[in-house]
């Protein structure tokens, strides 16, 4: 677990340098072809974050985890992401990215395998979900890159 943890420390120290360069308003702005701005997908990615610290933390306190699947687009529309700064939006992402890498790093060898059941998901173990996470992480963060 600890090559994910520093995988996602990397992650976000190399994606905030790229993220100082990307203007308020450029981050505004939505695709013609629709879908989310960089705005949006960021914060989809702030939901990860938060889904899946409690996913992890349970994981390290429970034999098992049973937890609902999440509504992205419902998240996404009602937490309003496009209304905030994008200075906001980075400093949250990457502070909370940075204390999941924390939490991360100090999974136990045994708890690894703890079964998640994530709504209708086929189960996983807390270190699937963890690589799963990060992967998710990187897809959206190439989106952003558009």
């Amino acid at each position: 677990m600890l090559q994910i943890s520093n995988q996602l420390e990397t992650l976000v120290w190399k994606t905030t340098q790229d993220f100082d360069n990307v203007s308020d308003e450029e981050a505004s702005k939505l695709p013609t072809a629709g879908g989310w701005s960089r705005k949006q997908i960021l914060g989809h990615l702030i939901d990860s974050a938060s889904n899946n610290h409690q996913r992890f933390v349970r994981a390290l306190l429970q034999d098992e985890v049973r937890l609902p699947a999440y509504d992205q687009e419902g998240c996404v529309r009602v937490e309003r992401y496009q209304e905030l700064q994008w200075g906001q939006l980075v400093a949250l992402w990457a502070s909370y990215n940075r204390f999941l890498a924390h939490i991360l790093a100090g999974v136990p060898e045994a708890k690894r395998r703890t079964p998640c059941f994530i709504g209708d998901n086929p189960v996983m173990t807390l270190e699937e979900l963890a690589v799963d996470y990060v992967r998710h992480m990187q897809h959206h963060l190439e989106q952003i890159k558009f």
